[in-house]
């Protein structure tokens, strides 16, 4: 079993930034993948950004330019930099890790990122 603990969400107006982190109870090195994703109210989960244990990145066209994923084996950490925030960037947004050799797919608690206009 794997706890992800995502951290660094809050209020912000748009232009502005946050950084998201999340923090695993295993480490990343077996990571096959991890990412955010979020869920904004009346919507369905979306994925925002993904990174492969190659560092390859793959991101949602609505974040491209503005967002960007990284990943800190040492400290089983993935992050999240969000520059030039929206209101529509508004949601929970909820950390991901699937690893290799284990079926299961585990997801953080979520944090809350609300962008006033």
């Amino acid at each position: 079993q794997v706890q992800l603990v995502e951290s660094g969400g809050g209020l912000v107006q748009a232009g502005g930034s946050l950084r998201l982190s999340c923090v695993a109870s295993r480490s990343t090195f077996n990571i096959y993948t991890m990412g955010w994703y979020r869920q904004a109210p009346g919507k369905q989960r979306e994925l925002v950004a993904i990174i492969a244990s190659n560092g390859g990145t793959n991101y949602a066209d609505s974040v491209k330019g503005r967002f960007i994923i990284s990943r800190d084996n040492a400290e089983n950490t993935v992050y999240l930099q969000m520059n030039s925030l929206k209101p529509e960037d508004t949601a929970v947004y909820y950390c991901n890790a699937n690893y290799y050799g284990d079926v299961r797919i585990y997801w953080g608690q979520g944090t809350q990122v609300t962008v006033s206009p």
